[in-house]
């Protein structure tokens, strides 16, 4: 990310807005439902500080969509210094905290954000006027990344997967179909996995997680001039839509971490798509490792291209992302707290060096 894109800020960001009543509030053939208001909190505490300390944390998205407002974000760094640094672009929002050589370093992050199912009807023509497009985001999100690269095996795969599909709602649908057909969740991929897709099929180790294999749809969508990003966040609250395995189970959601997509269909504006929750159904959906003709499976293949249960909370768009004043290089995404003490950058994914929690808590609605 270029630094010298950022906007920078300090102390916390809130933003009063007024949340609309109305179901249909975008193009017809858009649905969207009630507005559910979750309190996020990260705590985030260096077991075993060496020199001084910077930790990094991701802030809710910094952008307003159909299916998140995001109310406020506020910090507190006990024993050090907090700032606020955006990339609207990417609607992103770190976090970034400072502490001296004998601080004990924690940092806290509160966020408040509104969200709403939120689904695309592309049974048929578009109904309506879609929003109206940004021609330097659409720009934006069908450039390369480190990890997401658009030529070579990637372009092949794409134009083989897209063949014969005349419409950029044809070419959504077959590389969605692709994904599924011929990816699988691997519950032994760290984390959210990491999005090397030239790795991925260069290898042809289709396997992976959330950031793995919604990665390979944005990266086969831009290949065929379709804009597209991952979305980064985190799962708020437990699937009311009958799937045990698409939600969190507790207040408690320090592991919920889960990326998901978007695709922009002209005459349809942003489209959201999560193949990888497919393969999240198939895994773990109990009795587990169900058939792709499983029911279960096959209405969440129905429905996870043009819809999202906002169970979840969106952090950014953001990949290659230079955390400010570190030392260490770029991140993949950002998606997971970030630290580094004098010994260099820690792994945010052990607990003995790195702790953190996260808990979510749903209000009143408004």
């Amino acid at each position: 990310m270029n630094r010298r894109d950022f906007l920078k800020t300090a102390g916390a960001v809130s933003a009063g807005l007024a949340l609309p009543g109305s179901r249909r509030l975008f193009a017809e053939g858009v649905r969207t439902g009630d507005w559910r208001t979750f309190e996020v909190t990260t705590r985030v505490e260096i077991l075993k500080p060496s020199g001084p300390t910077r930790v990094w944390l991701p802030a809710a998205l910094v952008r307003e969509t159909p299916y998140q407002r995001t109310l406020s974000n506020e910090f507190k760094a006990e024993g050090g210094q907090a700032r606020m640094v955006e990339n609207k672009a990417d609607g992103l929002a770190i976090v970034a905290a400072s502490f001296p050589e004998n601080a004990t370093p924690a940092l806290t992050l509160t966020s408040r954000v509104a969200t709403r199912d939120y689904s695309v009807d592309l049974s048929g023509r578009p109904k309506g006027k879609a929003p109206k497009a940004d021609s330097a985001e659409l720009k934006h999100f069908l450039q390369p990344t480190k990890f997401v690269p658009t030529d070579g095996i990637v372009q092949t795969t794409a134009a083989a997967a897209t063949k014969g599909a005349k419409t950029d709602v044809e070419k959504a649908r077959a590389i969605y179909a692709w994904i599924v057909d011929n990816t699988f969740r691997n519950p032994k991929t760290r984390g959210c996995g990491v999005g090397d897709i030239r790795f991925m099929l260069e290898s042809k180790d289709l396997g992976g997680k959330c950031a793995d294999l919604n990665a390979l749809y944005v990266g086969l969508a831009r290949s065929s001039g379709l804009p597209a990003r991952d979305v980064y966040g985190i799962r708020l609250a437990k699937s009311e839509l009958g799937y045990k395995s698409l939600g969190a189970n507790s207040e408690t959601v320090t592991k919920s971490q889960h990326c998901r997509a978007e695709v922009y269909l002209s005459g349809y504006g942003w489209v959201p798509v999560d193949p990888a929750d497919v393969q999240k159904v198939v895994l773990e959906e109990p009795p587990g490792n169900l058939p792709l003709s499983d029911e279960m499976v096959t209405k969440a293949r129905a429905r996870l291209l043009g819809s999202w249960e906002m169970n979840w909370m969106a952090f950014n768009f953001a990949q290659d992302v230079a955390l400010p004043g570190s030392d260490g290089p770029p991140v993949p995404f950002f998606m997971y707290p970030q630290a580094e003490t004098a010994e260099g950058r820690l792994d945010s994914l052990d607990p003995d060096s790195f702790k953190y929690e996260i808990t979510s808590k749903e209000s009143a609605q408004g």
